[in-house]
């Protein structure tokens, strides 16, 4: 049977290539974020403190291995398990903060800080592209890498030889007029029946030959002429006589 473990390359490439791109946004994005004051506090470039680390660095590293990992693998299995951890880290970009809050106290102070916007819009902003909305993002890209490496696509089963679409594009040949030791599937009408030519004979046994079996009307029934005597034998009757006086 053929070997269905195999997958095209181009099978997680979008996928793969948008998850390496949002893993390193999630990665660089605090260190980077303070020369266009888009950030949380510190608002330093390339201040490392342990939120960073632990909130954005590590998912955006694992985001991004994974997504390297589905854009170059041939494998479903190990695909697969890349996409799943890459939805790991979305989901980590997204609740991270809180599960440090509640069960991460003894791991010490891992703050992600507060956004250094002066404005709510911008302070909304800058949590979608920090944590939120960038875990959202990668868990929907991660999901749909999922089940791409989880099918197997009609143009997979024809790549490995399971189904062979192209005899069935092939036109009248996919259907041999016949087959060694098997009489034609699909006979012509010539010589399945007899042509019309001596299905009824003129002739048939008893009848003189000649005759026609479906004789005319002529001659089977007499003329009108004999059936009814001619008018003179019954003579005119005035039925207006003259009255004699």
């Amino acid at each position: 049977m053929a070997n269905v473990a195999g997958t095209p390359r181009s099978r997680g490439g979008v996928c793969g290539l948008l998850l390496i791109l949002l893993g390193a946004w999630g990665g660089l994005i605090p260190f980077v974020g303070p020369y266009f004051h888009y950030a949380f506090t510190p608002d330093r470039a390339w201040a490392y403190t342990a939120g960073r680390i632990y909130l954005e660095v590590v998912p955006g590293a694992v985001v991004l291995l994974s997504g390297l990992i589905v854009l170059a693998t041939r494998s479903r299995a190990l695909g697969g398990m890349a996409a799943f951890l890459a939805g790991l880290g979305g989901a980590w970009f997204v609740a991270g903060t809180g599960v440090i809050e509640t069960w991460g106290t003894s791991l010490g102070d891992i703050r992600p800080g507060t956004p250094v916007a002066a404005s709510a819009t911008k302070a909304l902003l800058e949590v979608l592209g920090f944590f939120t909305g960038l875990g959202v993002v990668i868990v929907f890209f991660a999901a749909l890498a999922l089940g791409r490496f989880s099918l197997i696509a009609a143009r997979d089963a024809a790549d490995d030889g399971l189904v062979d679409y192209e005899s069935d594009q092939s036109g009248p040949s996919q259907f041999p007029s016949s087959q060694p030791g098997r009489p034609d599937p699909f006979p012509t009408t010539t010589g399945q029946y007899p042509s019309a030519t001596g299905q009824f004979p003129a002739s048939q046994p008893g009848r003189p030959p000649g005759q026609d079996p479906f004789p005319t009307t002529s001659g089977q029934y007499p003329t009108t002429s004999g059936q009814f005597p001619p008018p003179e034998q019954f003579p005119p009757s005035n039925p207006f006589r003259p009255s004699t006086s």
